[in-house]
Order: structure tokens, then C-alpha cells, then sequence
């Protein structure tokens, strides 16, 4: 046996850096063989249709299997162009053909775990896309993660009735749409991950009242809901903040309760009057877009005109008084002018929410005021203007009959 023969058999390579199998040796110790459940990044040397090869610094590639592959969206494609650095987990080290079989959408996952146990931890809000539903609740993404949000967990925004129509309903409309909630538990080994959408509604809805409030503006109108109904006013929801609308912004008409004309859900449009940043407060205003029957008074009524009322207060020194038509204008009644007689108030004359036939004596504009009288209902005084205004009436009627 030769000396050459000898030295391979008794010496190790590995100690000798003068042995001809060293640097070889050395090389192939260096490629470390990976495990089941390795995470490993490597760089992505073929991406090619449904075929994908990564070197993990093993003595062979790694490949992704094409069925995962095939269910990869194109955000997920792109980032396995050849060059890029990506992370994988190893599933096996060697299956039957000798071939590495990593994952990258387990190694995704992974991440993913981490960030949600990381939110948990600090109980962040997160936003993420309705996927789904299923009878109990919300699917929601959680990068390559489901997320599940019971029913109970869900916002009382959403009005889910018991019924199942409604509740089907409800849930199939969320399916595309975003969603904040906190995670409220993680749980890798039973692959469970529960969120709340109740838990941070508050968060959300103090985040967005903020980002309103900055970017509100006097004189703009913006839909909102009704959500509740006070003795001075309405609250409305337009957005993340709830406004008032005062009870005398409700309407040109006097209205006496805002429940005489809306009811808590109702979908409303409102003006903005006033926006009080540094308290929070935002004044709104309905009437502000229905037509202003002031600034028309002159067409509508003149001084004279017989018109029915009704009685809507009672004051020591009169009565207030309701035009009856669409405009919804009132008039007051001063004592003075309720009776030839000397009357000590003016119950003794009219009782609240009695109707009667009242005529217009004073009509300003700028003090949005119309003066009105009972005693001079049948005054010669204003004989002219009564047959004027049943010849307008009679020809009012046979115009109608002729139609």
C-alpha cells in the first residue's frame, strides 16, 4: 500500500488543512442540513410559472410545492422573483425523491403569530379585511392568518337582531369591508385567534371624533343618524361624533318635541353651524336646508288676511299662535287684541290647541315676527281686503271645477 493510500486511512481531513479532502470536508460541513420546522432565509434562484426553488444554503435547493404556490396571490408571487430574500420553513428535510420541501406561506403564518401575540401584549387596534362569515361570526385576515370574531364581539353598530334573516344578512354585508378590533387571544397550538371588534370601538370612535373634528368646517352638510332624542334637541351621529341639533334648529315650524318629527335610527341630513374644537362640541341644524319661508314672507301673506291658527301657548301677555299651512309660521296674539272686552289673561278668551280664524295686522321681516288679532276678525277696517280674497278664492274654486 502505497504512502498516498495510507495517509487515508489513518489521518483525519479534517484536522490536516494540508489533506487533499480538506477544503471538500470543510465546504460540506458548512451546509448545514436543515430540520423539520427550520425557519430559514434563503434566495429565490427559479421562479418560474408554479415552479419555485430557493437556496437555503443546503446542498440542494429547496423547493415550494406547486400546489402552494398555485394559491399565492400576486403580492405574494411577486415577492418570490428570483434575487429576492425570502423566509422559509422547512416541512422536510428529504422526501422520497431526495428534494428539500419548504414553505413560504407557514413561514408567513409564523410571522403573522408574532404579531399577533404582539397586539395581544399591547392591545393595539388592528384593521383588517372581512373575509368571511360563518354563523357565529366574522372571518377576518389577519395577514396569512384567520381571525374570528364571535357575534358577542362584534360592534351594536351593526343591529344584528336575533332572527337569522337579519343576522345573515348583517354578517354577509361585512364580507369586504374593514373591520377594527383588538386580538383578545392566541393560541398557536390550537391554530385560535379571537378578536374583538366591541373591545376597540371606543378607541376607534375617539380616533375618528379627533380626525373629524380637525377637518370639520362651518357652513358644511354632512348624512348622519339619528341616536338620541333629548326635551331641547336631537343628537346626530355623523360620522364618528355626535352633534345637536337644537330644538329650535329642527325646523321653520315650531315643533314642541323632537319626537313629533324623528325617531332614534332615522338617516338625516344636517347643516353645521358651529364647531367647537377645544370643547368637543359640534352645533348642527336641519332647517338651515329647508326653504326659509322669511325670506318669502311677502308672497305668502299680507297684512289684513284672515287666516286659521292654532293656539300653541299661552303667555300673561298673549297668546302664540300657529298658522295652519305648510309653512309652519307662528304669530302672537297680544292680550290687547284678543278682546273689546278688558281681559285679565288669555285663557279667558282661547284655550292651547284650540283652532280658530285670527287676522294678520303686523308682518316684520327682519324680526321674523307676525302680528296677529281675533278682535278685528270682523272689522270693517279691513272689508276690501276680505272681498279681495274671497274673489281669489272663488276663482280659485271654479278653476278647479273646470279642471
Amino acid at each position: 500500500m502505497s504512502e498516498f493510500e495510507q495517509s487515508f486511512l489513518t489521518d483525519d481531513p479534517s484536522s490536516d488543512p494540508d489533506h487533499p479532502m480538506h477544503a471538500a470536508l470543510q465546504q460540506s460541513f458548512s451546509l448545514s442540513m436543515p430540520v423539520t420546522g427550520d425557519l430559514r432565509t434563503g434566495q429565490v434562484v427559479l421562479s418560474h410559472k408554479n415552479e419555485v426553488l430557493i437556496d437555503i444554503g443546503a446542498k440542494s435547493e429547496a423547493i415550494i410545492p406547486s400546489r402552494e404556490v398555485e394559491t399565492l396571490n400576486t403580492e405574494a408571487r411577486d415577492e418570490l422573483s428570483v434575487g429576492n430574500s425570502v423566509t422559509v420553513v422547512v416541512l422536510s428535510p428529504e422526501d422520497n425523491n431526495g428534494n428539500i420541501i419548504v414553505s413560504y406561506v407557514k413561514a408567513m403564518e409564523e410571522k403573522d403569530w408574532d404579531l399577533a401575540a404582539e397586539l395581544l401584549e399591547s392591545q393595539e387596534v388592528y384593521e383588517g379585511k372581512v373575509a368571511g362569515y360563518n354563523k357565529g361570526g366574522l372571518l377576518v385576515n389577519l395577514g396569512h392568518l384567520r381571525g374570528f370574531v364571535p357575534m358577542s364581539q362584534l360592534s351594536p353598530n351593526r343591529r344584528i337582531r336575533r332572527n337569522a334573516n337579519n343576522r345573515d344578512n348583517v354578517l354577509s354585508a361585512a364580507v369586504g369591508s374593514d373591520l377594527f378590533a383588538k386580538v383578545i387571544e392566541v393560541n398557536r397550538e390550537r391554530n385560535r385567534l379571537i378578536l374583538s371588534e366591541r373591545a376597540a370601538e371606543r378607541e376607534v370612535r375617539e380616533a375618528r371624533r379627533s380626525e373629524l373634528l380637525e377637518s370639520l368646517e362651518d357652513g358644511v352638510v354632512r348624512k348622519g343618524h339619528v341616536v338620541n332624542l333629548a326635551d331641547f334637541g336631537a343628537f346626530v351621529d355623523i360620522g364618528g361624533i355626535e352633534g345637536l341639533v337644537h330644538l329650535s334648529e329642527l325646523s321653520w315650524k315650531r315643533i314642541n318635541n323632537p319626537g313629533d318629527i324623528l325617531e332614534v335610527g332615522d338617516e338625516v341630513e344636517v347643516y353645521v353651524l358651529n364647531v367647537d374644537r377645544e370643547r368637543q362640541r359640534v352645533a348642527l341644524s336641519m332647517k338651515r336646508l329647508e326653504n326659509d319661508p322669511w325670506t318669502t314672507i311677502d308672497d305668502l301673506y299680507q297684512v289684513g288676511q284672515l287666516v286659521e291658527v292654532t293656539i300653541s301657548k299661552l303667555a300673561r301677555y298673549g297668546a302664540f299662535a300657529a298658522i295652519s299651512d305648510d309653512y309652519g309660521l307662528e304669530g302672537l296674539i297680544h292680550i290687547s287684541e284678543m278682546s273689546d272686552d278688558h281681559i285679565k289673561h288669555p285663557s279667558e278668551v282661547v284655550a292651547r290647541h284650540e283652532v280658530t280664524t285670527a287676522r294678520i295686522i303686523r308682518i316684520d321681516p327682519d324680526q321674523r315676527q307676525i302680528g296677529l288679532s281675533l278682535k278685528q276678525v270682523t272689522s270693517d277696517r279691513y272689508m276690501d281686503v276680505d272681498l279681495a280674497m274671497a274673489g281669489r278664492y272663488d276663482e280659485e274654486d271654479d278653476s278647479d271645477y273646470g279642471d
